[in-house]
């Protein structure tokens, strides 16, 4: 065998050096990537793009509908920055605000007077109340309930009065208690294991598995009303639908299963997190069923287009926050990338003027059409015209991109036909994040009917804050009521009726009498 030339040499070194480069190139991408996830902003309608780009896009989009009009008169002279202000609810001498509920301690401060003189020696003319900001540490208080034993005539037995029930027998917690727990671990993300070293340093050695007991109790309590409130999500006209994952029932030593929650968002801004032990498609079947018809609104999971395909009464709608983000992958691979971003932010803006003028119904339909339908067909356009450039190798993630959303082209234009229907999940993923961010502290469930049981939980609390209800208040109301209430009308003990029947005068425990 002869020795490769000089000139192979070079030419195979030409070759390795062009996939070098090539390597070095995706890498950098791949780092530009996760810089914007660290460091950049987390907005999905604001962009930041190199003016040339945007002068150049503006250039090709002179033949579009005008942009939505704006309020301001050009001729008009710029707005003056008002002086900043102090914020009213800022923690220092001047303002510290507080509603009546929070309890006041007063401290007496006595003056500095001469040596030999005291307040009898003085006129006190007026007292100057400073407020300060205090902390204890967790409290906790324990109700003594002192029964008599009593004797109707000396003849009769003695007769012991009966304590006030509890809400569930052969359990000591006040429903105050119940409540809060449940509020610090579904609300705060406090796990049981530091809700009990707290108790513990409160003077108060409860048992943990006690603590997870009665968290397992107040879920089955519970179940109905989020079953109820899973019926009247599922009659919604517009359901969004997504999965998010969770660490439930153990797998080996050492291991957990992976399962998965599968959040419903519906229109009168409840939330139910349906369970599931896996991602399969099965579970959208189980849920949705043949009993929904309308507009399911979901990311690029496959199985949600499987199943509406399958389901004449369905249409299926998408989201173009997740089409951005396969933009925002491609960031730094090509200059036609900034271009694509800016064409999506258009939609946007449009959905943002649509919302700040308050349009609904008939005339958010026709904002849309007017300013958001030519602005997806122009972007349909480009992402055709990007498809058939030589230069785009298969591979390339601007070419990854513009694939996912020609791919996904009917779905992402639903909202242009149905002005109920939202431009994206933004809303839905929102109200899942509590998952994420309870699943940081306290890791895992488990068991897979304690991840269950958080659904539930997590359902009714979640929709407590979409509906502005007090969860702690809503909690002490209807653990006591649900066992009293008729099953018949239990939906009325879902957050969104219990803020117009009972939020003006719900069922207190002892503690706040």
């Amino acid at each position: 065998m002869t020795a490769p030339s000089l000139e192979q040499k070079y030419q195979q070194s030409l070759a390795e050096n062009s996939v070098l480069r090539e390597e070095n190139a995706s890498l950098q991408r791949q780092l530009d990537w996760f810089k914007r996830q660290l460091f950049g902003r987390t907005s999905e309608r604001l962009l930041a793009i190199d003016p040339a780009v945007q002068q150049s896009l503006l250039s090709s989009m002179e033949d579009l509908p005008a942009p939505p009009p704006s309020d301001l008169d050009e001729n008009d002279p710029p707005a003056k920055t008002p002086p900043r202000k102090a914020r009213q609810n800022a923690v220092n001498d001047t303002g510290l605000r507080f509603d009546d509920s929070v309890p006041v301690k007063v401290i007496e401060v006595a003056p500095d007077l001469p040596e030999g003189m005291s307040l009898d020696d003085v006129e006190v003319i007026a007292t100057r109340s400073t407020f300060r900001l205090a902390q204890r540490r967790a409290s906790y208080e324990i109700l003594e309930y002192r029964c008599p034993v009593i004797k109707v005539s000396a003849e009769s037995a003695p007769q012991a009065t009966p304590a006030p029930a509890t809400l569930f027998d052969g359990s000591l917690a006040d429903v105050s208690f119940i409540a809060g727990m449940l509020v610090d671990k579904f609300c705060y993300h406090l796990p049981l294991y530091r809700q009990h070293q707290r108790l513990q340093q409160a003077g108060i050695p409860l048992s943990r598995t006690t603590l997870t007991q009665q968290v397992a109790r107040a879920a089955a309590l519970l179940s109905p009303i989020h079953v109820a409130q899973l019926e009247h999500v599922l009659k919604s006209a517009v359901l969004a639908m997504d999965e998010t994952p969770i660490k439930a029932g153990r797998k080996a030593k050492g291991k957990m299963k992976e399962a998965w929650f599968w959040p419903l968002y519906g229109d009168h801004d409840e939330i139910s997190f349906t369970f599931s032990p896996s991602r399969a498609k099965a579970h959208i079947d189980t849920v949705l069923g043949d009993h929904f018809e309308g507009v399911l609104l979901t990311d690029g999971n496959a199985s949600y287009a499987r199943y509406a395909e399958k389901r004449p009464g369905v249409t299926h709608a998408e989201c173009w926050a997740h089409a951005r983000r396969h933009f925002e992958k491609a960031q730094g691979s090509d200059d036609a990338v900034e271009e694509g971003l800016l064409r999506i932010a258009g939609l946007y803006k449009a959905e943002t003027w649509i919302r700040e003028k308050g349009r609904e119904g008939p005339e958010k339909l026709k904002a849309r059409t007017d300013y958001s339908e030519p602005r997806v067909r122009a972007f349909w356009q480009w992402c055709d015209h990007q498809l058939h450039r030589d230069d785009l190798e298969p591979r390339h993630p601007l070419r990854k991109a513009v694939e996912y959303a020609l791919k996904r082209q009917r779905s992402l234009e639903v909202f242009l036909s149905d002005p109920d229907v939202p431009i994206d999940t933004n809303h839905l993923e929102r109200g899942l994040r509590c998952i994420p961010m309870g699943r940081r502290n306290w890791l895992f469930c488990w068991s897979e009917v304690g991840a269950e049981h958080v659904g539930i939980v997590q359902s009714l609390l979640t929709t407590c804050r979409l509906q502005g209800v007090d969860p702690y208040t809503y909690l002490v109301d209807v653990l006591q009521r649900v066992a009293l209430h008729p099953a018949s009308r239990v939906d009325e003990l879902t957050p969104r009726r219990w803020k117009t029947l009972f939020a003006d005068a719900p069922l207190r425990s002892d503690i706040e009498r």
